[in-house]
């Protein structure tokens, strides 16, 4: 697994997580992975500390390799072991929460993309249209700059900024009026 740290042009600073760097060049080039602060899928990598294996084995495997008469030690005896390498594993039930978080962000989700009309790319300029009496009130989704959210509140205009999946039918995350 890779875990990379990512920005937009907006300079939003995020974590992704990938099966390989292939993966996440797949996934870049096909618009996938977007900023979830704005939506822009122009993200590019930062740097940032790999991991470093020092050659430690999980517990179970060095109590195995030392019973083992052949075997030779993981590594030298006055080498300590390095906290990272010592990272328990997952428990099931903690697995289970995990699971049931996602699962209920995921119908959040698709219930705030039933719920609210998709305005897309105009949704500063239609808040702003309801806002003023322009037309009629309505829960409205879509994209706008950081600058323009800031805007429209600082004019009594309520936005939530949302992280929505494309699969919730979304066409790539946006606020909420």
């Amino acid at each position: 697994m890779k875990v990379l740290d990512l920005h937009c042009p907006a300079g939003h600073v995020f974590e992704g997580w990938f099966a390989s760097e292939d993966d996440f060049q797949n996934q870049l080039q096909r618009k996938l992975v977007q900023c979830p602060m704005c939506g822009d899928s122009d993200v590019t990598k930062r740097l940032s500390a790999p991991r470093i294996n020092l050659g430690a084995q999980p517990p179970k495997a060095a109590a195995a390799a030392q019973n083992t008469p052949s075997a030779a030690p993981a590594q030298p005896a006055s080498a300590p072991v390095p906290a990272a390498a010592q990272m328990p594993e997952i428990s099931a039930e903690a697995r289970e929460q995990l699971h049931a978080m996602q699962s209920a962000w995921v119908q959040w989700s698709r219930k705030v993309a039933e719920n609210t009309e998709d305005v897309g790319k105009h949704f500063a300029e239609e808040a702003r249209r309801m806002h003023y009496g322009e037309t009629e009130d309505r829960a409205i989704r879509g994209q706008t700059s950081t600058k323009e959210a800031l805007e429209l509140l600082e004019e009594g205009i309520g936005v939530v900024p949302l992280a929505l999946p494309e699969s919730a039918g979304n066409e790539g995350g946006g606020s909420l009026q």
